[in-house]
């Protein structure tokens, strides 16, 4: 695995940051939302908040990592920029979409999983950049913000858009855990640790209520069982990013980690194939219901799988790590730093252009990877 860390490396530091340095950044100096499959600049008329948050942590990590420390500072601050300026809106919330012009809101509506990745974003900026204050005070208006307008009183967690929508989602909720996590780590006393556990007892309590005990995806407004399809449909790769959560918020809190780790972690890995790839979606009894394959749900695995041997140090989960590894490489990233994005369940490449956002899912993971390999 050692040296997979290390081949992990050299591809994010030769390829990947230098494609994505050149060509993710366009004239009115907003990050792009793709490239074009043969890695040209492709432009959209619109440029989503989220993106540019995530594009703000992936030149974090590429400063951490030591790749050109003036194009990765520069590429930092011009998305804290935008986070903290054009992307806010009057009330201290944070909109949907940008004109990709930078000429203003295309869409201002508060959505709560842009609003997890600009405080992720505005965490891994601070500990990248060795922290002035300024961002935290940044996150902590904005958490402010999302307390006074958005937190659900009488039912839990918070509203993923305004108004509070008649159909709630976990996923924002999981990713606002970990923009709590990764505050913590430059802001231990901002009360972010706490936020988190509420969060964790809510998926204890809710997100993995149904059938099996596993983490379900939408939910009724009162956070109760929803109806049809949303009932029975369960997405392996979110399960695998629980759990890397789990155990994280555990060594965070010095609580032990919940028992739902070990429930997610055993059905999600029932759930790949024989070579370690893992699909978009199953039905709680572990049936295919979309068996296409995206790169993100690889990276998850791969970071249940590091997770779970830095814990036990089993080589079992080792060598599940490997194959997610190498699934990665071999299949869904390319020599010159992108991504084929998405695969029909037959094989066939079903993506159409190489979203920007998947470099998150992709820089994470390799972190993690290097991390805990000490590479």
């Amino acid at each position: 695995m050692k040296r997979r860390a290390i081949e992990a490396r050299l591809w994010l530091t030769d390829a990947c940051f230098p494609l994505w340095a050149e060509r993710g950044m366009n004239s009115a100096g907003l990050f792009r939302e793709v490239l074009d499959l043969d890695h040209g600049a492709a432009d959209r008329d619109y440029a989503r908040v989220r993106v540019q948050a995530r594009q703000t942590y992936f030149f974090a990590e590429a400063l951490r990592l030591g790749w050109r420390p003036d194009i990765s500072t520069d590429r930092i601050e011009h998305g804290l920029g935008i986070l903290t300026g054009l992307a806010r809106r009057a009330d201290g919330l944070v909109g949907r979409l940008l004109n990709a012009d930078g000429s203003g809101f295309l869409d201002d509506t508060p959505d709560l999983y842009d609003i997890a990745f600009t405080l992720f974003a505005l965490g891994e900026a601070d500990d990248a950049l060795g922290g002035t204050g300024e961002t935290r005070a940044s996150a902590a208006a904005l958490l402010d913000s999302v307390d006074r307008q958005m937190r659900d009183r009488v039912n839990g967690g918070y509203a993923e858009t305004l108004p509070l929508p008649q159909s709630r989602q976990q996923n924002p909720h999981m990713h606002l855990l970990e923009a709590c996590l990764s505050l913590h780590k430059v802001d231990p006393e901002g009360g972010h640790l706490a936020r988190a556990g509420e969060i964790v007892t809510l998926f204890e309590a809710r997100f993995t209520a149904g059938p099996g005990g596993l983490l379900g995806e939408r939910f009724a407004v009162d956070w109760g069982m929803p109806q049809g399809r949303d009932a029975e449909i369960v997405e392996p790769g979110h399960q695998f990013e629980w759990v890397w959560l789990l155990h994280a918020y555990a060594d965070a809190s010095g609580m032990p980690v919940p028992e739902a780790a070990g429930t997610l972690y055993a059905f999600a890995c029932a759930t790949l194939d024989a070579d370690g790839r893992a699909c978009q979606e199953v039905t709680r009894d572990g049936g295919p219901a979309d068996p296409s394959r995206r790169t993100w749900p690889q990276t998850e695995a791969l970071k249940a799988h590091l997770t779970m041997f830095e814990r036990t140090g089993d080589e079992r989960f080792a060598d599940a790590a490997c194959r997610s590894f190498d699934v990665l490489m071999d299949e869904f990233l390319t020599v010159d730093g992108g991504w084929i994005d998405h695969y029909g369940a037959d094989g066939d490449v079903i993506a159409t252009d190489m979203p920007a956002s998947t470099g998150y899912h992709v820089v994470l993971a390799f972190a993690e990877l290097m991390r805990v390999m000490k590479a």
